[in-house]
């Protein structure tokens, strides 16, 4: 396969190798986003001498002084301690280009190409790529728990061009989830993988396809990380509900296909991964439904929200990913029933969500909602009127405003009851002008 090597930086004075995903998104004919260069037979000290800037404390990575772009020095790493920080560092000039790609999580991670475009590949990436297979490269695959994350990652990038986990390396991701070495990541590190699953775009041929993030959570649960991570999320699987409006049963599958859906109306919404997460967390609160209750998940709204709150705090997530989440959790069965319900209600779910100062986050409540309306089997295409309902009786019920009961004369706690009365007279027009069985 041809390499195209144009934008390869060069230097006379190093042996300069381009590494890792930019030569695995060639060989595929993949958009290259990121090149990361391989310094192999140079010290910290010429680097220094040539110009180059250091920006690694823990690792020997420099900056180019005219390109900016990322060099770092071949490199052992020895395991010291626990989680991914836990490494020693070695970087001398000794060290060889096949010594630093052992280090490597996956085979197809692990080869170099030269400023000739002959590609280094001393553990077969090739041909795993050739197979679509994602592959260990050694048994210290086993010292970073963070490769764990980055696989499922990878399985869920690269599953529309067919790849899928090597049985060993599977073996090897569930012995780091039940070692108890996932509890060593930091919630940034956490979530910075789920985050970019959640939002990766997918290229394959010049064409983009649609991320695929349940894949993510698909293969940290058949791991076992996803219990060590995310409990309440892992403890959906197994969890009936009522076939009428859940022919696929189980609430696990049910939430992936969610999120499916949430992938299909968000590829240009800026709120993309916020949507994404409130349709992972909208039906928490039934892993919390005594078994004796099957199907039926009576209060499982409210029942959520504290879980919702867990994983927030406990991954540090972004506040309007959390509130949205929260608002999808509490609401989203309100959204589904809102042609049977009162103004009144409605009204109340209105000043709950707050449309008045944030409508556009409104939006994106009706969004995720239609996706839990839409992730259920045989539902996909089916009509979701509602969330058309909602948004004009919103519009109209926004459209009252202080000014005009101020210049009536009214004042404090009575302006506060004529917009109320007002809204919900709003509500009703617009629910009038809806035919509602």
């Amino acid at each position: 396969m041809s390499t195209d090597t144009s934008n390869f930086a060069t230097d006379s004075k190093l042996n300069i190798f381009l590494v890792g995903g930019a030569v695995r998104d060639q060989l595929l004919n993949r958009a290259v986003i990121d090149n990361d260069y391989l310094v192999v037979g140079a010290s910290g000290a010429q680097m220094l001498a040539l110009g180059f800037n250091q920006v690694g404390k823990d690792f020997p990575v420099f900056l180019h002084p005219e390109t900016k772009d990322e060099y770092a020095l071949a490199r052992t790493e020895r395991k010291q301690g626990h989680g991914y920080t836990g490494f020693s560092c070695y970087a001398e000039p000794d060290v060889t280009i096949e010594q630093d790609l052992l280090r490597r999580d996956l085979t197809v991670n692990a080869m170099a190409m030269n400023s000739n475009g002959e590609i280094i590949d001393p553990y077969h990436g090739q041909k795993d790529l050739k197979n679509r297979i994602l592959r260990h490269v050694s048994d210290a695959f086993v010292e970073d728990p963070l490769r764990v994350l980055r696989v499922a990652r990878f399985a869920a990038r690269y599953h529309s061009y067919g790849f899928t986990i090597a049985a060993e390396t599977l073996e090897l991701m569930t012995s780091i989830s039940t070692s108890g070495e996932l509890s060593t990541l930091s919630a940034e590190r956490i979530w910075q993988e789920m985050h970019r699953a959640l939002t990766e775009e997918v290229v394959v041929d010049n064409n983009t396809e649609l991320a695929r993030p349940e894949v993510f959570f698909q293969i940290l649960r058949q791991c076992q990380a996803l219990q060590a991570i995310w409990p309440e999320l892992d403890a959906l699987w197994g969890i009936p509900n009522p076939a009428q409006w859940h022919p696929e049963i189980c609430s696990g599958d049910h939430t992936m296909m969610v999120l499916q859906q949430a992938v299909l109306l968000t590829q240009n919404n800026e709120h993309k991964t916020a949507i994404r997460f409130a349709a992972l967390c909208h039906d928490l609160g039934k892993g919390l439904t005594a078994s004796e209750h099957w199907p039926s998940h009576h209060g499982h709204e409210k029942a959520g929200l504290p879980l919702v709150e867990k994983i927030a705090k406990q991954l540090k997530v972004p506040l309007y990913c959390k509130q949205l989440a929260l608002k999808v959790c509490e609401h989203h069965l309100h959204c589904h029933k809102a042609f049977q319900l009162k103004a009144s209600t409605l009204l109340k779910m209105f000043n709950h969500l707050d449309v008045w100062r944030k409508p556009l986050e409104f939006d994106d409540f009706l969004i995720a909602c239609k996706s839990d309306f839409l992730g259920r089997l045989g539902f996909e295409s089916r009509p979701y009127p509602q969330a058309l309902y909602l948004k004009h009786a919103m519009i109209a019920a926004c459209k009252v405003n202080a000014k005009a009961f101020v210049d009536q004369g009214l004042k404090g706690i009575a302006i506060k009851e004529a917009i109320s009365k007002a809204r919900l007279n709003a509500i009703e027009q617009v629910k009038s002008t809806y035919q509602i069985d």
